[in-house]
């Protein structure tokens, strides 16, 4: 259902957008408005309530392509009006407009009526059965070899057998088929338990249970079995009574295996008595989130398997207590590496080695199409496991989750990127009190706490940096978005392209593996034929202009092109615009036209860019991110002032001498959302003493988070009035000679919301602080000072502080941070870690190196 709800959600995007663009380029009759929304409102609540009854059948998939289509129709109508409208077509005729959208209101008005007669069938089918319950997963046979999990198993054994006398919760977590219930099992059938516990039990909840029938399943096995037949006819509480005073005997050990729902087990841990002797409750699940609801809850994360351990759990699938011939040595360490240190998959892959012939030539082949392996239609298990994750998805999350596929195999995401497409896509569900930025974080969120999508780095504050996604679950996203048409892959080798692609929605193009810079001509011929595509996002470098002219209507355009093709300025839709590539010597100008585009919020040109003044006039804009540009003064008659920009990165300050432009540095003053900014001035300016003025007087908006300058040549001091008073700063980087002076003094009541600090390039020699100065500082930087004499011991002294980075400093500063450290240490501190770079080897310093003192050559 997620194609289906997200064109709706689409649908219901654009009408919000008209009626509050301060200048709208459309207007809407307010009773089509409101008919429309009611069966937007009403479909969307539909597709929530029908995917959490309804297999995905034909019958589900017609439905959804009916209420996708009609979603599709509408929104086509209304943004090629505005298309016409904006760029004066003659055949613009208001009256023809309002008889189409009609039509299609009316359209999508039949299928909700449809989807009221199914609701009702569906609530008359729901209150007259039963649910059953699932007391045993479809996987709880499923037993994978427990190679690689004896160090767990040792942490595990230690929390459950010892520590507190607390009755505690141990959670394993960990994304589906990475062996959670394996590391469970093999806890819960160790002897050290047997003999530890009094009482064990083990139950697989899975995705749907009933509470019943899971006291029945407790009480069965916790209860002597004279007890066992009036289970049947007893109710909850009941139940629950008998296994409250049968655990209350002694010390007990529960597994709760594939735990979906917070809900399950606050309706069951009642009925858990803390008898304070050491009883244990342990739960896994694929939902780190469900994790932080728990109080006294241990969480055990269980990681992938390395090379040694994957190839080790391989062989003992295919050979058990034989070796592994020579000849497959190579190729199977390759195989079972490009199972990505996933049990499950290891498993898939063995379990068809085990039945063929051991040859390399099969092997080889095996290695070649691994992907298709661990998916194939022979042995679903892996897919189907992993499917459940999907499945169990919150319907607003599933658009989000299959997005994740069109970046390419092994891709590691910016999540900051992710963000700003996902806000482009318009698939979003609108949540009161947050902006789209916010809700595209949050479903980032989710989708890493249900381990759907990984993260691979962080930023300062502990927010997600980069993510990716694994082959696995690729794999699955790929099958999904071919199934419900989300979207349309092209690559290289893709086999019978349609000439025809007028359908299509999203189209995403791969780069070629090869070495040959060329792309297939049909390609380029069938993109000429996809009139209705809202996003097109491609990695490869065309040679010749792509044939935008006759794709009007795209929200989300991600081209390699330094160029800025002038098609692009024909799609007045757009929301988000890339261009990316080498970076020219000369600058590029960009049309004044670009003010056209009235829904655009994030332009990204990684060029050197001339930008025209038009550009205050777009007052949706909300991320303006360049390689080098200028920002030009707003026209004098204009009161709009870039309202809502937050993003605004490289921008280049030149030419202050009288004559020349102005592009006055107290324009940043007036972004009053602004949020990051990036800023440079010119090294070598012809007027130094004007330059110097105009710098002087800079101004930043007092919303400013994160700020990057470089080569503005302030004083010191400068730093402490112009930066350091603003109250939400949270990111520092002082690049290339931002300032200048051998002595930064710093004060107290300044900087204090800043977490990180980055300082490089300049001829700082003393820099004076105290702990107090720098009250919310986690991470600091110093990057190529060659002056600087020492680190100030009081920096130690702050507690937030995690991390000091030094990278081709002085070795007296060096030393000084090692006696910072060693300084806290002493004091009980050892939350400091320093890490030092040097440009060659010195012994001096190499014998410095300690766990929390790294040194790197």
């Amino acid at each position: 259902m997620a194609a289906a709800y997200a064109a709706l959600v689409s649908l219901t995007h654009i009408i919000h957008q008209i009626e509050h663009h301060p200048r709208p380029p459309l207007c809407l009759h307010k009773q089509q408005v409101h008919s429309l929304a009611q069966s937007l409102s009403f479909l969307q609540q539909f597709l929530e309530t029908y995917t959490s009854h309804a297999v995905y059948t034909e019958e589900a998939q017609h439905l959804e392509m009916r209420i996708a289509d009609a979603a599709h129709s509408a929104e086509d109508v209304i943004e090629s009006q505005i298309v016409d409208r904006i760029l004066d077509q003659t055949n613009s005729n208001s009256v023809d407009f309002h008889r189409r959208l009609e039509d299609a209101i009316e359209h999508m008005n039949s299928i909700a009526r449809e989807a009221i007669e199914i609701k009702e069938t569906l609530e008359r089918s729901c209150s007259t059965s039963i649910a059953a319950g699932s007391s045993k997963s479809a996987y709880t046979e499923q037993r994978f070899v427990a190679v690689g999990i004896d160090d767990a198993l040792y942490e595990l054994l230690d929390k459950l057998t010892g520590g507190i006398t607390d009755c505690q919760m141990i959670a394993i977590v960990g994304m589906g088929g990475i062996g959670k219930s394996t590391v469970a099992r093999k806890v819960y059938e160790n002897q050290l338990i047997a003999y530890h516990f009094d009482i064990l039990a083990w139950i697989t909840v899975s995705q749907e249970y009933s509470v019943i029938a899971l006291l029945q399943l407790i009480a069965l096995k916790i209860t002597m079995p004279s007890d066992w037949e009036p289970l049947n006819r007893m109710c909850e509480d009941e139940l629950g009574e008998i296994i409250y005073r049968s655990l209350w005997r002694g010390r007990y050990l529960i597994v709760m295996d594939d735990i979906w729902d917070i809900e399950v087990l606050n309706q069951l841990k009642i009925f858990f008595p803390n008898n304070r002797n050491g009883s244990r409750i342990i739960i896994t699940t694929r939902l780190s989130n469900l994790t932080y609801e728990l109080s006294n809850c241990y969480t055990h994360e269980v990681k992938f398997l390395d090379e040694d351990a994957s190839w080790d759990l391989l062989c003992e699938i295919v050979f058990g207590e034989r070796n592994c011939p020579l000849e497959l040595v190579e190729v199977g360490k390759r195989i079972a590496k490009n199972c990505s240190g996933v049990p499950l998959s290891i498993v898939v892959v063995g379990g068809l080695l085990a039945k063929s012939e051991p040859t390399q030539e099969y092997w080889e082949y095996i290695l070649r199409d691994l992907s298709s392996v661990v998916n194939s239609e022979d042995d679903e298990r892996c897919l189907k496991i992993l499917h459940l994750s999907y499945r169990k998805l919150p319907l607003y999350l599933k658009p989000c989750f299959l997005y994740m596929s069109v970046f390419p195999e092994d891709s590691v995401i910016r999540v900051s990127t992710l963000i700003k497409l996902l806000v482009g896509e318009r698939f979003l569900k609108p949540m009161s009190g947050k902006s789209h930025e916010e809700v595209a974080e949050d479903c980032v969120k989710e989708l890493i706490d249900r381990n759907l999508i990984l993260a691979s780095s962080y930023c300062y504050d502990g927010k997600v940096k980069m993510c990716k996604m694994h082959d696995l679950f690729r794999n699955l996203c790929l099958r999904e978005v071919e199934k419900q048409k989300f979207f349309r892959t092209l690559t290289e080798q893709s086999l019978g392209i349609p000439q025809d692609m007028s359908s299509e929605r999203r189209i995403v193009i791969y780069k070629r593996k090869s070495e040959e810079d060329h792309f297939p001509d049909q390609v380029f011929d069938a993109l000429g034929s996809a009139k209705f595509i809202r996003s097109l996002i491609s990695e490869f470098h065309f040679q010749e202009p792509l044939p935008l002219l006759n794709t009007r209507l795209m929200r989300v355009c991600s081209l390699v092109d330094e160029s800025f093709p002038e098609a692009i300025l024909q799609q007045v839709n757009l929301s988000y615009l890339s261009l990316t590539g080498n970076v020219p010597l000369l600058p590029r100008r960009i049309h004044s036209s670009i003010s056209l585009l009235w829904n655009l919020q994030t332009l990204i040109w990684v060029t050197n860019a001339i930008i025209p003044s038009e550009i205050w006039k777009m007052p949706l804009i909300k991320h303006v991110i360049f390689s080098k540009a200028k920002l030009p003064d707003p026209p004098i008659d204009d009161g709009i002032v870039l309202e809502n920009l937050q993003t605004l990165l490289k921008i280049y300050y030149e030419d202050f001498t009288e004559g020349g432009p102005r592009s006055c540095i107290s324009n940043l003053a007036r972004l009053h959302k602004l949020e990051s900014l990036g800023i440079v001035i010119d090294p070598f300016p012809d007027v130094e003493d004007t330059r110097r003025h105009l710098v002087r007087n800079l101004t930043f908006p007092h919303s400013l988070k994160k700020l990057t300058i470089g080569h503005t040549r302030l004083h010191w001091e400068d730093l402490t009035t112009k930066i350091g008073s603003l109250p939400l700063l949270q990111v520092l980087k002082l690049k290339w000679q931002s300032f200048v002076g051998t002595k930064w003094e710093t004060v107290e009541g300044k900087f204090c919301s800043l977490k990180f600090l980055v300082v490089e390039f300049c001829d700082l020699e003393h820099w004076m602080t105290e702990s107090t100065h720098f009250p919310r500082l986690e991470r600091v930087v110093l990057r190529n000072l060659p002056l600087l004499k020492e680190i100030d011991s009081s920096i130690g002294d702050i507690p937030t502080l995690g991390s000091i980075e030094l990278e081709f400093c002085t070795i007296s500063a060096v030393i000084s941070a090692k006696t910072l450290l060693e300084e806290q240490e002493e004091l009980g501190n050892d939350g400091i870690r320093v890490r030092v770079l040097l440009s060659r080897k010195n012994k001096v310093v190499e014998s410095l190196a300690s766990p929390n003192f790294q040194v790197i050559t």
